[in-house]
This record gives structure tokens, C-alpha cells and sequence, in this order.
């Protein structure tokens, strides 16, 4: 049974919310299932379970207070290093995790990595669910796995030098007529609005690399809480934290 006066602050929170200033795009580093599993005797399975089960809740509040877009990071590319056997179940965590966010028909899911470097069960999963969700709309939920801010930017000038390469242009011709808009055509999260809010759990306040090009200009939220125990409560004072930021300081 909830704890009352927990469910009282909540409503409390509810109310508060400033719907005027909630913002489009939260950005989620999603930290600290092995710490919340080691702090239990549980083996990192279980946090990962854990955090895994804790997502859909966390989009409905979003959905509720009105955001539209969120990107999940479930895994960067420095976590492919991590032990063969503790990565493989991971994997197989996040597979069955985008499946079943795909089957509820009530997000639009995108991926949002280098599909390349992980395994091919691992991106096909991705694809599948991508796919699915094409149509759905609802709130547009990217997964980034296999991300790394470094990574996208240059698969983002990659891509870039690759189509207008194919276009005709020389190198020289694209140098000289390069834009900041140019190579943001061809992030992950191409065609979105950039992150307002990026949140933390776990306590660690840095951004590890995360959406390095797109959190120019965003607001951060450090949360001591492990993710598996993120509350709603915790992300509604996020936002109040958000809302007073832009009250102060004019947005």
C-alpha cells in the first residue's frame, strides 16, 4: 500500500505543474541498476530488470505531463566493453524491453545508436520495433543504444560527406559551405527538437557524453535516486526545477 502522504505530496506536485513550461523533449540517462542490485545482495540481472521495468511508467508520466518527445539511454557504447555474459543479458533485457513498449501500440519508437556495432539480434530488435511503431501517434520515444555522443557526431558527418559526395560535391566545395544545421540534418535525432531537460539518476552528475550536440542549450537534473527507484515524485520535481529556472530566468 502507497504511503499516503506520499500520494498527498504527489497530488501536490500535480497541481503545481506549470503546463506552460513543461518541456518538449526530456532527455533520460537511465543510471544505477547494478548499484541499486549490489546495495540489495542481487546480481545485475536484477537491477536491469529492474530499471527495464520502471520505463513504461516513467513515458506515461511524461505523457501525462504533456512532453513530447523522450530519449531513453539504456546503453553507450563504452558499456559494450562490459563482461561478454553480464552484456549479453543485458541485451537480451533491452530486446525484450523494446518489444513490449512496441506491442502496447502507444509510442513511436526510434532508435537512436550505431545499429552496426551491436549484435545482430540486438538491431534487429530495434528495426523490428522501429517499424512496428511507425504509425503510432503518440509520444516519440527514442532508444539509444549502442550510443555515444562522439559516435553520432561522426556518424553524423559521415553520412553527411557520403550524400554529398553522391551528390557531386568535392570536399573542398563542402567545407566551404558546411553548416551546424548541415551536420544536425544528420543525427539520430534529425527532424526533432533539441533536449530542454536531461535528467540523471544515480547521483552522478556528469553527462558521460550524452546527446553532446543537441544538450547545448538544455537544462540538467541530477537525481540521487537509482533509476529502478526513480518516482514519479522525482521526476515531477524535475520539472518543477525546470519550470522555476525558465520563471527566473526567462527561458
Amino acid at each position: 500500500m502507497r504511503n499516503p502522504l506520499y500520494s498527498a505530496y504527489e497530488r501536490r506536485l500535480v497541481r503545481q505543474l506549470n503546463r506552460d513550461a513543461v518541456p518538449r523533449h526530456v532527455g533520460m540517462i537511465v543510471d544505477g541498476n547494478r548499484r541499486f542490485a549490489k546495495a540489495r545482495g542481487r546480481n545485475a540481472d536484477d537491477g536491469h530488470r529492474a530499471g527495464a521495468a520502471n520505463i513504461a511508467s516513467f513515458l506515461e508520466w511524461c505523457e501525462d505531463a504533456g512532453v513530447e518527445v523522450v530519449t531513453l539511454w539504456l546503453l553507450s557504447t563504452d558499456n559494450l566493453t562490459r563482461p561478454p555474459e553480464e552484456l549479453d543479458h543485458l541485451l537480451r533485457i533491452i530486446e525484450g524491453l523494446v518489444a513490449d513498449l512496441a506491442s502496447a501500440a502507444r509510442w513511436q519508437l526510434h532508435s537512436a545508436g550505431a545499429l552496426e556495432l551491436l549484435p545482430v539480434q540486438t538491431a534487429a530488435a530495434l528495426r523490428r520495433a522501429e517499424e512496428e511503431t511507425a504509425g503510432v501517434d503518440g509520444l516519440v520515444v527514442n532508444v539509444a543504444v549502442g550510443y555515444g555522443g562522439r559516435q553520432e557526431i561522426s556518424d553524423a558527418v559521415r553520412s553527411l560527406l557520403r550524400t554529398r559526395a553522391a551528390e557531386g560535391a568535392s570536399l573542398d566545395e563542402v567545407a566551404a559551405e558546411l553548416t551546424a544545421e548541415d551536420i544536425g540534418a544528420h543525427l539520430y535525432t534529425k527532424g526533432q527538437p533539441d533536449p530542454d531537460l536531461v535528467i540523471r539518476t544515480s547521483g552522478e552528475q556528469r553527462l558521460s557524453g550524452f546527446l553532446l550536440w543537441q544538450s547545448a542549450h538544455s537544462e540538467y537534473y541530477f537525481c540521487e535516486a537509482y533509476w529502478p527507484e526513480f518516482r514519479r515524485v522525482d521526476f515531477l520535481r524535475a520539472l518543477r526545477a525546470y519550470a522555476d529556472r525558465h520563471r527566473r530566468f526567462g527561458g
